[in-house]
């Protein structure tokens, strides 16, 4: 938001996602939050020093120091980041592909998201929700 903070994406987010939980509606102060899942090793922040907010358990919520607004999630022991992807320069990275926890969602809340889950998707269908995923995005 300020420009005090900057990272570079070097590899694709794997997949975008809108999350209507009731600690993302709280965090972002709004229906849902966005985040896209980075790859770890193609995620670096390059300028600014990104300080620990929110909730300071095992997983990381990352903030500007300096306007303090909401950059990016580091879950304990994940191989990737989740950011929050309108501070991406790519459009595309943008549009929600699934959506969770739906059973928490505002009723007047909608996204462009082409699945949606209860909750969290089982860890059995990422692969091909990312494989969907990355289908989607070469066709657009």
């Amino acid at each position: 938001m300020c420009g005090q903070s900057r990272m570079r994406i070097s590899i694709a987010p794997i997949i975008t996602m809108a999350c209507h939980c009731r600690g993302c509606q709280q965090m972002s102060a709004s229906a849902f939050s966005l985040t896209a899942l980075v790859p770890a090793d193609g995620f670096s922040v390059i300028q600014g020093t990104p300080q620990i907010g929110a909730l300071h358990g095992q997983s990381h919520y990352l903030y500007c120091s300096y306007c303090l607004n909401w950059l990016y999630t580091a879950p304990a022991g994940m191989p990737f980041v989740n950011v929050r992807p309108v501070l991406f320069d790519v459009p595309l990275w943008r549009i929600p592909f699934a959506e969770t926890c739906v059973d928490e969602k505002l009723p007047w809340a909608t996204t462009p998201a082409q699945h949606s889950f209860s909750q969290y998707p089982p860890p059995e269908q990422y692969a091909s929700l990312t494989a969907a995923y990355a289908e989607w995005v070469n066709a657009q």
